[in-house]
């Protein structure tokens, strides 16, 4: 978690309280990407580029 809020403050991005998954969403939005970190209803995801790909399918 240390690395993505770290992450996220290079992105000019306040994580304060939130969640793994929001952050994560946030991050993403503000890479340009869709957020759709952990919204994955069957565990396909199209995105096999995507960074979190890994952290992401097993939370399903």
């Amino acid at each position: 978690m240390a690395d993505i809020r770290t992450m996220a403050a290079a992105l000019g991005i306040k994580p304060g309280r939130m969640n793994k998954t929001t952050l994560i969403r946030t991050i993403q939005s503000r890479e340009g990407n869709f957020p759709c970190f952990a919204t994955a209803t069957t565990a396909y995801c199209d995105q096999a580029n995507c960074l979190w790909r890994a952290d992401c399918l097993p939370m399903k």
